[in-house]
């Protein structure tokens, strides 16, 4: 005890610290408590982790299981908001509990060993990090790689969570609800190109058909009845004013088991004929009333959703559909066929032909194209996206109107241009249509080459 001049309260001496054993002394405790937060910080977030990573597979063994860790998994999830509410809670509190002791050592010693203020701003530095890596990011890693392991072990800690913490995830789960209620949730909007990616970014554990599936049905709610359907030019159709005979021959010519009829041109389309429906005529002589054995036809515009066209053809229990444009005439005709095709590629039924129809490949680079074939199924054969060639397409849906596009005008044989990453050659074509086109890749050893 000592006293100031023009101080009238004495005031103690700070006591010497002698060595870094007085320093062990006294912080040591803490530190020791501060490790101990920090591994049970890791263990409820591994528990974390764990259960809100298990497979619906490992539910359901653990719901089938007899053994106790596996039932008491099985009880903790029953109620999953209550669990991650209770889980968060305690990982929360004990990170600040780390804090704290932190924080309360870090400013003892500043004031032991007359430190300045770059103490504080380093061990707050060097706790945040430790927290980060130790208490979230490695827990969690190794619990996601081991989920089923680590919550048969952490069980017990995340059921003493559950009630320890029960009146305050009660109150956060009932607030969330609250929320949940009054405010109206929106979906997130990804590009097509985005959810491209992720399929691209999935596990190495999905094959290469699985991954064009999954393309297929990324690209599928954005596909329009005119960018499927078979062109008008390609429509296999019969007049209503054939006779019997000449109405067999030229279904078996066909090959076709639903046939559009139509009268005195494709513009007036009366029904459709299924060929099942002839079977028991099929001996009737010539002047047979086929006609009446049409069906209705179902019309459609061109800017129709696919994935709405589908539904439509389950409710209305129909394979098929005829097109049209805004003026009511006949564009082109949708199958069903032709829809499930989108998702799967193609399929080829036993009358199809074992080589593909539209396309040949001539190499790894090379392609040959019928003008007709829609650009959809020319990005699928190049294996690009869907979307390569909408900047320049138009409304054009086919390749031959690519290239429309491309020169501003009917090219003749021979006719070249490049566009995105490929070379266009015109070897076929007339006064009204592209027949042929090869489409070749440039690879980049191409590319440096010309630009020499």
């Amino acid at each position: 005890m000592y006293m100031d001049p023009g101080d009238p309260l004495p005031r103690q001496v700070p006591p010497a610290i002698d060595g870094w054993g007085t320093y062990f002394d006294l912080f040591g405790p803490y530190v020791a408590l501060i490790l101990l937060l920090l591994a049970l910080a890791g263990l409820v977030s591994a528990s974390e982790a764990a259960f809100f990573s298990l497979s619906p597979n490992d539910r359901a063994r653990c719901r089938d299981s007899t053994q106790a860790e596996d039932q008491r998994i099985s009880l903790l999830l029953d109620r999953p908001k209550r669990l991650l509410a209770s889980l968060v809670i305690f990982n929360n509190l004990l990170n600040i509990a780390v804090v704290v002791i932190a924080m309360y050592l870090t400013w003892e010693f500043s004031q032991e060993s007359r430190g300045s203020g770059w103490v504080l701003s380093a061990v707050t530095l060097g706790v945040t990090l430790t927290i980060v890596l130790f208490g979230e990011i490695v827990p969690k890693v190794y619990a996601s790689q081991n989920n089923l392991m680590v919550a048969r072990r952490t069980a017990p800690l995340a059921q003493v969570g559950l009630v320890v913490f029960r009146p305050l995830s009660a109150m956060l789960v009932s607030m969330s609800n609250q929320v949940d209620k009054r405010i109206q949730r929106r979906g997130y909007k990804l590009s097509v190109e985005e959810l491209s990616q992720a399929v691209e970014l999935t596990g190495t554990d999905a094959t290469t058909e699985e991954k064009e599936i999954l393309k297929g049905i990324v690209n599928f709610s954005n596909l329009l009845a005119r960018q499927v359907m078979r062109t008008r030019m390609d429509i296999s159709a019969v007049a209503d004013d054939l006779t019997f005979s000449e109405l067999m021959a030229q279904i078996n010519t066909s090959g076709y088991s639903r046939v559009p009829v139509y009268h005195e041109s494709l513009d007036q389309i009366e029904g459709i004929l299924y060929i099942k429906d002839l079977l028991p005529h099929i001996h009737e002589i010539d002047s047979f009333q086929w006609q009446t054995l049409l069906r209705p036809t179902y019309f459609i515009p061109e800017n129709k959703k696919v994935d709405d066209l589908l539904q439509d053809f389950q409710k209305r229990r129909v394979h098929i559909a005829i097109v049209v444009d805004e003026y009511g005439g006949t564009r082109g005709l949708v199958t069903l066929e032709d829809i499930i095709e989108e998702i799967f590629g193609d399929i080829n039924d036993e009358f199809d032909d074992e080589t593909p129809v539209g396309y040949r490949r001539e190499d790894e680079w090379t392609v040959v194209f019928e003008g007709k074939l829609p650009l959809t199924d020319v990005c699928r054969v190049l294996n690009v996206d869907a979307t390569t060639f909408e900047t320049m397409q138009g409304d054009s849906e086919s390749l031959g109107g690519l290239l429309l596009e491309l020169f501003s005008r009917l090219p003749k044989d021979g006719d070249e241009t490049t566009y995105a990453g490929f070379t266009f050659h015109v070897l076929s074509a007339d006064d009204k249509r592209i027949n042929e086109v090869r489409v070749v890749k440039i690879v980049e050893s191409d590319r440096i080459k010309n630009s020499i």
